[in-house]
């Protein structure tokens, strides 16, 4: 059963491809993303890494590791929050008028 990691406190040029590579000494990665921006492209500082095996032992020895001159923090990825603002009660909106009342 594969796990996924969140690697926070990442340097802003740290890649992909560097994420994969440091965490695949441990195990099998299936896969490794860098949040960027939207609308710059920019690293938001923080990615995660998907692994097959060898989860427990990566987060043993690269929380707390230093990567590209930053100490990483490492655990097990949470189901993202909603984030949803309150307000609204789930109504679209728009819709050009049409239809209303």
């Amino acid at each position: 059963m594969s796990k996924k990691l969140y690697v926070g406190n990442l340097a802003f040029a740290t890649t992909s491809d560097e994420l994969r590579d440091a965490f695949g000494e441990f195990g099998t990665v299936t896969s490794a993303t860098v949040i960027t921006d939207r609308e710059t492209g920019r690293s938001r500082g923080f990615g995660f890494v998907e692994m097959e095996s060898g989860a427990e032992q990566a987060i043993e020895a690269m929380n707390g590791k230093e990567l590209g001159g930053r100490t990483l923090n490492v655990n097990e990825a949470r189901p993202r929050e909603d984030r949803r603002g309150g307000g609204g009660g789930g109504y679209g909106g728009g819709g050009g008028g049409r239809g209303r009342y």
